[in-house]
């Protein structure tokens, strides 16, 4: 019978994320965004500019 015959070739090399490190940075985004939405009603700008920070350490959270 000619089919499918296909192998898993070294499931060892996986790259696994790093939990300790994306809980940290997780803490740190968390940290930015209380601190953002705590500056809205002082500055809108500085609040906003944090709150866009907090956002781009979330991308890097979900890469890490």
């Amino acid at each position: 019978m000619m089919g499918n015959s296909k192998t898993i070739s070294n499931v060892s090399n996986v790259d696994h994320p790093d939990a300790k490190m994306h809980q940290q940075i997780s803490f740190i985004k968390s940290a930015f965004r209380i601190a953002g939405y705590t500056l809205l009603p002082f500055s809108i700008i500085w609040a906003t500019l944090v709150l866009v920070f907090s956002e781009l350490l979330g991308i890097v959270e979900e890469m890490v």
